[in-house]
């Protein structure tokens, strides 16, 4: 099914894990079909894909800092709460889905999700044994307790040169997601 979602914001946050990469084609696929993405990345995210594959890709500078007064003065997490449509998170890493089920944040993608007050999507991506471990199990649920919306990862092989559950969903599988997700969300009256 064919959405018009040309213009729809959605913020796309990338905590620090190998599936990183993924993001960047999520984001590619999107931004063609003229979705606006603004793009948040962790540090450790950033040791992964570049600040500039995404924005060359999306468009938009990525933001990564939570203090940048001159280009976001009411605090970029706030701004980007306020602009955002549609909160996904992808890859969600271990260490990010604790830090949302506990409320942590101490960073800019963290404090975003805690200020964000739309629909929310995550795709968690880990090594299987991260990923069933019974710490990141309730994690889990909790989150979904909470509202939030879990694309859940993939079996198959994993960059631990194993195989299992854990891999991150594929681009074009979240993007189906997103697409859906925000064509139910009313499009906001925007002043001109």
């Amino acid at each position: 099914m064919a959405f018009d979602l040309k213009g729809r914001e959605l913020i796309l946050g990338v905590s620090g894990g190998i599936a990183a990469y993924k993001s960047a084609a999520l984001v590619s696929m999107l931004a063609q079909e003229g979705i606006a993405i603004s793009v948040v990345v962790t540090d450790s995210a950033r040791q992964f894909v570049g600040d500039a594959t995404f924005a060359a890709l999306s468009g938009r500078p990525v933001s990564h800092q939570r203090i940048e007064p001159d280009r976001y003065p009411l605090g970029a997490h706030i701004e980007l709460a306020q602009r955002g449509e549609l909160l996904c998170i992808a890859p969600a890493t271990a260490n990010f889905l604790s830090k949302a089920a506990t409320g942590m944040a101490d960073d800019l993608l963290s404090t975003l999700y805690l200020c964000f007050r739309g629909s929310i999507l995550m795709a968690p991506a880990m090594n299987a044994q991260m990923w069933q471990h019974p710490a990141v199990q309730r994690n889990v649920v909790r989150l979904q307790e909470d509202g939030v919306q879990l694309i859940p990862p993939e079996e198959g092989w994993l960059s631990c040169r194993e195989v299992g559950a854990g891999r991150m969903a594929a681009p074009a599988v979240i993007a189906n997601v997103i697409r859906e997700r925000l064509a139910k969300v009313p499009r906001p009256c925007r002043a001109s």
